[in-house]
């Protein structure tokens, strides 16, 4: 039993107890009402609106736990009852009658608790007058991935959402890389108000929708708005995976194109790995690669960046079996002495058939973008790696280029 300094918990105390129950523990806060959840003594929780700190992460660590949630108010139409279903607790008993104690035991037992998925809770998606190849009711979501070593996907990343922007779909950017986010820095925007953070405190709140999502992100354009990441590497606590999947739930309804800016990193700590209860820190990494339609996998073409590209794409792979990631070799120029079909056959032959596409070395334009805080659309529209990834943004999109120049792409 957790409610908190609720009224009523001697009587429900009483007849829980009446019932028959074991009361394993009535805990004083949230790390009281956890660990006694990882002790696994128990089955079902007794949880309260008025347990300070009740959030969807509590609730997400009570089902790691096998432990069932009735949320208990003091009577059934109340702020309480509200703000337990915005948490995700589906089973309710209010404490003015609680005859029905038994069968929301049993209820609560039978249907798993899990905290309620943000795209349910009645987003509309806006419509676009432009002709992308995706589905009308929800907007697709690319994660943009890649190993250590800065191969650049914070550049792709902002390019594609950019360029989908261009094409006049209404495009969200998120950086969620709890490593060290760069999309602000890219755009010259001040990084001290995280979108991001606020973002996930509103989702693990219950409070999160797809009107407050778009006041959170940043407009850059009129179709492009953009969730800035994280101001300090050590805050990254404060996006847990749960988070994340209800940010992108959201981002699907408001808009067209949702690319998330991806963390390098997806192993777990195997030190703490024992300890269900403590955070990980690559949680959101992954969260936000299993919630994409499309990963992104982006490599540098130089010797060290391709063999750090082939165990990535191994490593996507064993994470995500059913995925059909598409490579992108980044910063490819002549003075490598290597040919497209060079490197498309290493990879071929180390992780096997995947989509691939080149994009040129244009450190000028990069640049350029970077100092002025623009996108590339914008600063070097006729660049080649300007163009390269409007090539492939359409190419992602379900759109036949504007222009007749194209950037190398592989099928393999």
């Amino acid at each position: 039993m957790a409610v908190g300094a609720a009224a009523f918990e001697a009587q429900l105390l009483e007849a829980v107890t009446s019932s028959g129950l074991h009361v394993v523990r009535r805990c004083v806060d949230i790390a009281d009402l956890i660990s006694t959840a990882a002790s696994r003594q128990a089955d079902v929780a007794f949880v309260s609106a008025q347990l300070r700190g009740l959030d969807r992460d509590t609730l997400c660590r009570l089902a790691a736990e096998d432990v069932h949630v009735v949320g208990v108010t003091p009577e059934f139409s109340s702020a309480d009852e509200a703000a337990l279903r915005s948490l995700g607790v589906t089973v309710i008993l209010p404490a003015d009658s609680l005859a029905g104690l038994d069968e929301a035991v049993q209820a609560a037992v039978v249907d798993r608790q899990e905290p309620a998925p943000t795209d349910e809770r009645g987003g509309t998606h806006q419509q676009d007058d432009w002709d992308v190849a995706v589905p009308r009711s929800r907007g697709r979501v690319l994660a943009v991935w890649g190993p250590t070593g800065a191969p650049g996907r914070s550049v792709v990343a902002l390019g594609l959402a950019s360029e989908f922007a261009a094409l006049g779909a209404s495009t969200t950017l998120v950086d969620c890389d709890v490593y060290g986010g760069s999309t602000a820095q890219l755009l010259g925007l001040l990084d001290e108000a995280s979108g991001l953070l606020a973002a996930a405190r509103s989702a693990n709140n219950g409070q999160l929708t797809v009107e407050l999502l778009s006041r959170q992100a940043r407009a850059v354009t009129p179709k492009l708005r953009v969730l800035t990441g994280i101001p300090r590497a050590d805050r990254w606590v404060e996006v847990r995976p749960r988070g994340i999947r209800d940010i992108v739930a959201a981002s699907r309804d408001l808009s067209a194109f949702s690319v998330l800016d991806c963390g390098f990193s997806v192993e777990l700590d195997e030190e703490i790995s024992y300890d269900t209860a403590a955070p990980r820190r690559n949680g959101a990494t992954v969260a936000a690669l299993e919630t994409a339609d499309t990963v992104i996998v982006v490599g540098t073409a130089d010797p060290v960046g391709l063999s750090r590209l082939v165990r990535a794409v191994a490593e996507l792979k064993e994470l995500l079996p059913r995925s059909s990631p598409v490579v992108v070799v980044n910063r490819m120029r002549p003075g490598l002495g290597w040919s497209d079909h060079d490197i498309v056959d290493t990879l071929t032959r180390a992780v096997g058939p995947s989509p691939v596409v080149f994009l040129p070395d244009d450190q000028a334009a990069v640049d350029g973008a970077v100092v002025h805080g623009r996108t590339l659309g914008e600063v070097a529209p006729g660049a080649k790696l300007t163009r390269a990834l409007r090539t492939l943004a359409h190419d992602l999109a379900g759109v036949p280029p504007r222009s007749s120049r194209r950037s190398r792409r592989a099928r393999v």
